[in-house]
């Protein structure tokens, strides 16, 4: 991949997060300022990333690929930093997973040779950019998705006019009820593969899509039971479709996995029959951040399923923290941080408050005692539940662990990577 842009980008005091202070400097000597959260080198709110955490996850994901013979295609969305995605792909990843075209160019104009688009590509711009692209790059390998007729004519019709001097290779898309995208039962997806192979030069099939992330169930088992039949349902399409001769030559992909069931991916598409080799592609994006509430409950559920996943040593860790300054105590059990919407997702819950450090006083972040509680957020401003004795003060720093790191990288150009020490070794930058 191709990060000299990137590196060379320059940072200035304009960008949260940054020194007050900086002259306009690149990007990549971030590194060398020798800056600390907790020295107060940088003003609050900052984003920033456990870089030993980033490592565990990185490695722990490795292992289950390795161990489940699996491929991974990790969702870019979920923090657009193209850094990211070079250390995704050095650790083994197999592509890097779109879901819109502006995430595809973010993607190719770095280097990404290998691009899953997990979405319907529409739209006269974006099938434009695709095909060009396909025709100007010949090592370009690019999947998108389809689930009607219409869909097929439209992309066939676009493939004929540019010319883009090979198939463009998509993958069969089912769906749930009431759910997002994809075809809902059997007969529409024989209906939709066979126009796909119709549309031959300019189409190919390549495989059979899905995604489980929505499913839900009143226990765990119930939604394992519910996951378990929609991936049995994309793997009978699978084998029905290899049955009828529809697939292009080659291998077939067979793909799904957010960041709660590829375990169950792996297991239930494994059980698929085909003539041909299948390659298993799932899509995690969020296991390289995780988190302090969703995910880490998702990840719970993994490890009591899967016996793979418990094999592998220590797990997935929580990476991503928003610090904040406290700035008032208004009342008893109230503290308000400089810590709002604007700097932290709440869309899966408010943030954790997780630890506390006093510049002065603390050598190292503290654990937040029991009893506090991020409870509200304006765009600024964060409202915390604190016991009537909490040690807060005015002054003193917070760090806070996120749910859902989509929604908080979204909110920042630059995000420092810090160690354990909390010094900043290196700052991604974001193209949301």
């Amino acid at each position: 991949m191709n990060l000299k842009d990137i590196k060379g980008w320059t940072l200035d005091h304009q960008m949260k997060g940054v020194p007050g202070n900086l002259r306009p400097m690149a990007l990549g000597r971030t590194g060398g300022q020798r800056w600390n959260i907790l020295k107060e080198d940088l003003p609050l709110p900052a984003a920033v990333l456990l870089d030993s955490a980033l490592t565990q996850n990185s490695a722990w994901m490795r292992r289950f690929i390795e161990a489940t013979g699996a491929y991974l295609a990790p969702h870019g969305k979920t923090t657009m930093s193209p850094q990211l995605f070079k250390r995704q792909l050095d650790d083994g990843a197999w592509g890097i997973t779109v879901a819109n075209t502006h995430q595809l160019q973010v993607a190719r104009d770095h280097g990404v040779k290998r691009v899953v688009m997990a979405n319907q590509l529409v739209g006269k711009q974006a099938i434009r950019y695709v095909m060009n692209e396909i025709r100007r790059d010949k090592s370009f390998d690019f999947y998108c998705l389809v689930d009607s007729v219409e869909g097929v004519k439209m992309l066939a019709a676009a493939a004929k006019k540019e010319k883009p001097g090979r198939p463009l290779q998509v993958l069969l898309e089912g769906g749930i009820p009431g759910g997002r995208t994809g075809v809902r039962d059997f007969k529409s997806a024989m209906k939709v593969a066979r126009a796909i192979a119709a549309a031959a030069p300019h189409l190919s099939l390549r495989g059979i899509e899905g995604f489980e992330g929505l499913i839900r169930g009143k226990t765990p088992k119930e939604a394992q039971r519910k996951v378990d039949a929609f991936l049995d349902f994309l793997a009978d399409i699978a084998v029905a479709v290899g049955k009828a001769g529809l697939f292009a030559k080659g291998e077939v992909l067979l793909s799904a996995g957010g960041s709660a069931f590829y375990d169950r991916v792996v297991a239930r598409f494994r059980r698929a029959k085909l003539d041909r080799k299948v390659r298993i592609v799932i899509r995690s994006g969020c296991y390289l951040t995780h988190d302090e509430a969703s995910y880490a409950k998702m990840f719970k559920d993994v490890l009591a399923r899967s016996k793979v996943a418990r094999s592998l040593g220590d797990g997935l860790q929580p990476a991503l923290e928003v610090w904040a300054y406290v700035q008032s105590r208004p009342e008893p059990t109230r503290a308000l941080v400089t810590m709002g919407r604007r700097d932290a997702g709440a869309d899966s819950g408010w943030p954790t408050p997780i630890k506390w450090f006093r510049p002065g006083k603390h050598k190292k972040p503290m654990t937040i005692p029991a009893g506090h509680a991020c409870v509200n957020m304006n765009d600024q401003h964060g409202y915390l539940d604190v016991p009537a004795n909490s040690p807060l003060r005015v002054g003193d720093l917070v760090g806070f662990g996120i749910n859902h790191p989509c929604t908080t990288f979204d909110k920042w150009q630059v995000i420092h990577v810090v160690d354990d020490k909390y010094k900043v070794v290196e700052s991604l930058r974001t193209f949301f």
